[in-house]
């Protein structure tokens, strides 16, 4: 099972991780929340991959049969690796691009509360609430498990589903 975790947990890490690099390249272009959304999307698309892990193991290793809990405990374990792969890779564009990332994120973030009409002591809140932000995005003991988080939630769901799916060996059998 581990052999599955590790090559389909990787190939879903390199397309999202392909993603979040163009997303920096072309982020200006997108626009931070269209950039959010796109990313969310194609973690989905790369996330596909579980559902093909797991009825690989279920068809070669396992005869065509698979319980939910192997299925969703490989799921989960090809989501482990896709995260880290994509924290890993977070952290290598931050350490190369300093504080870029989190400065445009409040920049938009300010802006985007003016454009909505804020102003006056909400603003200064909020504006506030952002540079605490600031400073604990600064921690990698604050900032790595966010980043983790940001792409688990989208595994674990599709663990579930891919799991609940495959654990049916009449769906998608083995070929002979």
């Amino acid at each position: 099972m581990t052999k599955f975790a590790l090559i389909y947990g990787t190939l879903s890490g390199l397309v999202v991780i392909s993603s979040m690099l163009l997303g920096i390249v072309f982020g200006d272009t997108l626009g931070f929340l269209t950039n959010q959304w796109v990313g969310y999307l194609i973690m989905l698309v790369a996330f596909t991959l579980i559902f093909m892990g797991i009825k690989r193991y279920r068809d070669v290793e396992r005869g065509g049969v698979i319980g939910f809990g192997r299925a969703f405990l490989l799921g989960l374990c090809i989501s482990v690796v896709a995260g880290i792969a994509y924290v890993l890779v977070w952290e290598a564009y931050l350490a190369s691009s300093g504080d870029a990332f989190i400065n445009g994120y409040i920049a938009s973030s300010i802006d985007a509360y003016r454009e909505s009409g804020m102003s006056g002591a909400a603003l200064e809140r909020e504006i506030a609430t952002l540079e605490d932000l600031r400073e604990s995005y600064g921690n990698p003991l604050f900032r790595m498990p966010m980043t983790f988080l940001e792409i688990f939630p989208v595994g674990l769901i599709v663990s579930l589903i891919s799991a609940a799916i495959l654990r049916k060996s009449e769906v998608l059998p083995a070929q002979a």
